[in-house]
């Protein structure tokens, strides 16, 4: 294939790519209210606490503007649309990459999609869930009996939730990114485990600083299933390392031999 046969193929998957994710947006389109449901319920759950708790808080969520409620519409069926087609848009990212991949290279990246869709998608439930909590605590800081209400944006809070459930997102590829490393020959088991007590410090500092709150929950809930995986992580480079010692240890002799029968004849 020469390049302008590639620059011909790359045209069209991006064309592609641009169809599929306008059509996810023109489907999530019929479900919008349900997803603004959604996408507002960890607000709710946090005004139902601060109502238990303090009484005294004046909480509201507002749209500032008069285009900002469909701007907030375009912003939610964009990123819904995107989301339900990536299935559809990664294979035409893959079928573009694929044939310059070796078979093993092609097993490897099957597998490695197939370990972060769900750790992902886990990180993205795990920063959902901690997102309530967080808004108890943020909001919490306003002076008790203040006169002061809290407004809340709609559209800065949707894009503070689809922040806050990217950074857990990611979190949780962690392994992936250690595994891949340690295929690659960059890193190996030996020296994750001699910096595991360090690591796990950074992990805890990074999950103080990317939790949406001060409260240790939060912290602790993104800190502590990182850690795990960071060893879990680890225990998969230190076998990938001994069957990769044991191959290159049966390769070298499998070369001393044939050169032993070669002298020999």
């Amino acid at each position: 294939m020469t390049l302008v046969d590639h620059f011909r193929e790359l045209r069209y998957r991006v064309i592609m790519i641009v169809v599929l994710i306008l059509i996810g947006m023109a489907v999530t389109a019929f479900f919008y209210n349900d997803l603004y449901e959604f996408l507002l319920r960890p607000y709710l759950r946090a005004v139902q606490e601060l109502n238990r708790s303090r009484p005294d808080q004046q909480v509201m969520v507002v749209n500032a503007g008069v285009a900002a409620p469909m701007t907030l519409a375009i912003k939610i069926v964009a990123i819904a649309g995107t989301v339900v087609s990536s299935p559809f848009w990664l294979y035409q990212i893959w079928a573009f990459i694929v044939p310059g991949l070796l078979a093993k290279e092609r097993r490897w990246t099957l597998g490695f999609i197939g370990a972060g869709v769900p750790l992902f998608l886990s990180g993205v439930a795990l920063g959902y869930w901690v997102l309530p909590k967080g808004l108890v605590v943020l909001l919490g800081f306003t002076p008790q009996n203040s006169p002061v209400a809290n407004m809340v944006e709609m559209v800065p809070f949707l894009t503070f939730m689809i922040q806050i459930m990217l950074v857990f997102g990611v979190a949780f590829l962690l392994p992936v990114v250690i595994v891949a490393l340690d295929f690659a020959g960059v890193i190996t088991g030996a020296q994750l485990a001699a910096v595991r007590s360090y690591s796990i410090v950074g992990i805890f500092i990074f999950a103080a600083v990317a939790s949406p709150s001060t409260d240790p929950i939060s912290m602790l809930a993104l800190a502590v299933p990182m850690s795990v995986l960071y060893v879990v992580a680890e225990i998969i480079c230190r076998v990938n390392d001994r069957r990769r010692a044991g191959r290159l240890a049966a390769a070298e002799a499998a070369e001393v031999e044939s050169g032993t029968g070669t002298a020999g004849d």
